[in-house]
This record gives structure tokens, C-alpha cells and sequence, in this order.
């Protein structure tokens, strides 16, 4: 198993560490809920090193990134950031991800650590056809860069005693190049997987103690905690953020996914599958990604059947948890056509137990 440059310090704290995209992660160290709770009314921060970051580099740059991915490369400026996936050519999903734009020349793609093989394939087939030269215009970083996500209210307040230049007004989904503790041209933005705010911070590997050593000096009077994947997911679901290879996948479009806020049909956006998409949205697809809310007790898991009331199968559970701070079995899930609308009643299959539950809007949660 690989370790990120934060792992010792995860093991010195007593975390339980399990395998997780090829690494050694923690998954939590105190408690999820407590975990859970510290990022939404303080702050924690995330050892996120394990995610792939790859650069788009030269005078093809817009055009490869353009063409890869389904939102509008064209609306983004200098310092700000995207959220996007790429399709797969045959209407599926290969990952979502973020695109950074450092210039009109200069993207820096972040994608799913458990999908960094296969987004760099993917990504070099296509550069392959549009003449970017692999290794140069396009550039795997992944092993060279470390990340924590510090997140949660209170967290850009204390980071920015380690900055050098203002960063708590800065807007959502935007970055900029700082000195953070004395290390240069580090990336700082503010896109978040928590839905209570909060930074992303990359530097280089040779950099990462460093950072973490400040960054929870930085949050000691602030009650910063290290926090585990394992609160990563509760709080990503109750704010209702997809998470690839449960809620979107190779056979799911963005469409089904309630994702065409980020597939955009405009002119010169010429992605790939842009046709399918499009053909799918007009006619409305047949199943889409729904929230829902158990009114009986229980917990719904990725894989457990969604049925109607007659016991007919319309669909199936991706994520599943009970939400910290709402007190509720939530979950998403795949639902036929005539179960979309709020409040209608569904039921989860546990076992040889039909569980009720009802529609419910997205997100679960509002920090």
C-alpha cells in the first residue's frame, strides 16, 4: 500500500487506517459523528493526497479540456475553478472532477484517486488524437503533490494567520497562488466536499510536513481535528454530493445523475457524447439520481433494492447513512420514471424487510 506524507502522523494519532484507492487512509479517529460535527461548527482537515492531479499545458489546452469535459471551459477565468466530468463516449461517466484554469494555456485537472489509471488513460488516448505530447502538455503530477483540505466555518479564519495574503473573502470555487507558512506558489482554493466551506491546499510532497504542522497550529484555537474518509462521506451526502462508483458511474449519464447543471449544451461546446446528452434531456431520461428519507428505522446501503408498494423493483440504493446533524436515515438512489416527485413513497429492501421511505429534496442538509 502506498502512504501519503501525512501517514505517520495519522498513525501517531491513533487512527484506524485501512486500504483505500491503493493507500493506507485513515478512516477515522475519534468517532464519526464527532468527527462529522467538528467540520460543520469548527473546523478539520483532511489528508487528501491520495486524489490525482494532472496538468494541460500549451497552446491545445482549452481545446483538449473543452473537448473532455462536459461544462463550459469557456466560462472560466484566470483563478477560478470548475466542476465537470468527463464522459466516457459511450454515455457513461469516466470521472468527475475539478479544472483549474492558471491561464488560457495552463490547466490543472483533479480527479477520484481510485480512478487516477484510468482518467490517465483516458486522458492520453485523447491527447494522442488531438497532438498534445504526453509527458510535457499533458503531465501526471499525482506522486509529486500533497493535499489537506482544511474545511468547515472557522477554517479559512485560521488559516489565514499562515497566509500572506487575504483569503477569507475569497469566493467559492476560485483559487490563488500563496506563500502558506513560508511555502511558495502553494494552491489555495476554496471548492470544499463538506458543503460547510473551507480550502483545499497543494504544495509538493517535499513540502507536506511543513504544512501540517502549521495548519494544525494554525487551528489549535480554533478546535481543528484531523478527520477521517469515513466523515468525508457523511458529510458529503448530507449536503447531497456525488460520490463516483456509488451515485455516478460508467452507466449513468449526468443527466440521470441530476448533474446537467455542469453538461452545458452551449455553442462550441462540442464534448464528447454532447449529442446523446442532449437527445437524453429533451426527451427526459427514464431514471434519475433522488434523494430520499426513511420514515421507517433502518439504513439503506449502497446495492439494497428500491421497490413501490406492490413489492415491484424501480430502482436501487447508491449511498446511504444516518445524518449527524439531522438526525435521519438519508440516502440516494435510482429511480424509474413516476417516482421523481417530493414525498412519494418508496420502500428499501433490508434484507427480507420492505423499509419505508419518501422522496426527499437535495440537499438533506443546509450548513
Amino acid at each position: 500500500m502506498k502512504r501519503t506524507v501525512f501517514t505517520s502522523f495519522h498513525e501517531e494519532l491513533g487512527a484506524k487506517m485501512a486500504q483505500f484507492a491503493g493507500y493506507n487512509m485513515p478512516i477515522e479517529y475519534t468517532g464519526i459523528n464527532n468527527e462529522h460535527k467538528c467540520v460543520r461548527e469548527k473546523l478539520g482537515v483532511f489528508d487528501v493526497s491520495h486524489m490525482g492531479e494532472f496538468w494541460v499545458k500549451g497552446p491545445k489546452a482549452f481545446s483538449f479540456v473543452q473537448k473532455l469535459t462536459t461544462n463550459d471551459v469557456a466560462a472560466l477565468s484566470d483563478g477560478k475553478v470548475q466542476y465537470s466530468c468527463l464522459p466516457n463516449g459511450k454515455g457513461g461517466i469516466v470521472d468527475d472532477l475539478l479544472v483549474y484554469q492558471i491561464d488560457s494555456e495552463a490547466y490543472l485537472l483533479v480527479v477520484n484517486a481510485a480512478n487516477i489509471e484510468k482518467d490517465w488513460n483516458w486522458c492520453c488516448q485523447n491527447a494522442k488524437e488531438m497532438g498534445l505530447e504526453v509527458g510535457t502538455e499533458l503531465y501526471n503530477a499525482s506522486d509529486e503533490i500533497c493535499q489537506l483540505a482544511v474545511q468547515g466555518p472557522l477554517a479559512l479564519k485560521a488559516m489565514q494567520k499562515i497566509v500572506d495574503r487575504p483569503i477569507e473573502d475569497m469566493e467559492y470555487y476560485t483559487f490563488q497562488k500563496v506563500t502558506i507558512a513560508g511555502i511558495e506558489n502553494a494552491i489555495f482554493s476554496t471548492t470544499g466536499y463538506t458543503g460547510s466551506g473551507g480550502c483545499e491546499i497543494y504544495v509538493s510532497n517535499e513540502d507536506g510536513v511543513k504544512l501540517w504542522n502549521a495548519v494544525m497550529e494554525a487551528g489549535k484555537e480554533f478546535g481543528i481535528q484531523a478527520i477521517g474518509l469515513a466523515a468525508r462521506d457523511t458529510l458529503r451526502l448530507e449536503v447531497g454530493f456525488c460520490l463516483y462508483g456509488n451515485d455516478i458511474d460508467d452507466d449513468h449519464t449526468p443527466i440521470e445523475a441530476g448533474l446537467g447543471w455542469i453538461t452545458k449544451f452551449v455553442e462550441g461546446n462540442d464534448f464528447i457524447d454532447r449529442e446523446f446528452f442532449e437527445k437524453q434531456k429533451e426527451e427526459k431520461p427514464k431514471r434519475r439520481l433522488k434523494g430520499f428519507e426513511l420514515v421507517d428505522r433502518g439504513i439503506a446501503r449502497h446495492g439494497y433494492k428500491i421497490e413501490d408498494a406492490e413489492g415491484n423493483e424501480i430502482g436501487e440504493v447508491t449511498s446511504g447513512t444516518m445524518a449527524p446533524m439531522i438526525g435521519k436515515s438519508i440516502g440516494l438512489g435510482y429511480v424509474k420514471e413516476g417516482f421523481y416527485k417530493l414525498d412519494t413513497e418508496i420502500f428499501i429492501r433490508v434484507r427480507n424487510k420492505a423499509i419505508k421511505a419518501k422522496i426527499t429534496k437535495i440537499p438533506f442538509y443546509k450548513a
